[in-house]
């Protein structure tokens, strides 16, 4: 199942993405914002990350104006790997290669169309692992250390 929420500025893009998972038969819990009211997205992206973190949920999507903020704010929680992308190819490499389990998207910043791209490729493209593997290891040592 997938976490999506959103802040104000993430709040149209999240009504059409929300449109296609209904259309593709998707899964999904909706974490707010349930509308264009003024809200800060660390209180959307914090309780959305630690749900995915605990495998409550296989990925996530976050949506504010540029992405930034919701992507700092969920990879402040272990475990999370919150990746902003405004490209398919960007999107690809971060699930092959990062196993990136939060896709970040700006709403001020890509089209509606390019966003149901993204999600598309981040829905479907599978971690490579391997040497890729060792590498999110590295980064959970770092986490285990740090956090």
């Amino acid at each position: 199942m997938l976490a999506i929420g959103s802040d104000h500025g993430g709040y149209t893009l999240k009504q059409k993405i929300i449109e296609y998972l209904k259309q593709n038969n998707i899964e999904f819990k909706d974490f707010g914002s349930f509308d264009n009211a003024s809200i800060d997205y660390p209180n959307i992206a914090f309780p959305l990350a630690k749900e995915v973190a605990n495998g409550n949920y296989e990925k996530g999507i976050l949506i504010c104006g540029t992405g930034i903020g919701m992507s700092i704010a969920a990879n402040k929680v272990k475990g999370i790997r919150a990746a902003v992308c405004c490209d398919t190819f960007s999107t690809r490499f971060t699930r092959l290669h990062n196993n990136a389990n939060i896709l970040c998207l700006g709403g001020r910043v890509i089209g509606d169309g390019l966003a149901l791209d993204i999600i598309e490729v981040f829905l479907n493209t599978k971690f490579e692992g391997g040497r890729h593997a060792n590498r999110i290891a590295l980064i959970t040592n770092i986490e285990n250390n740090t956090l």
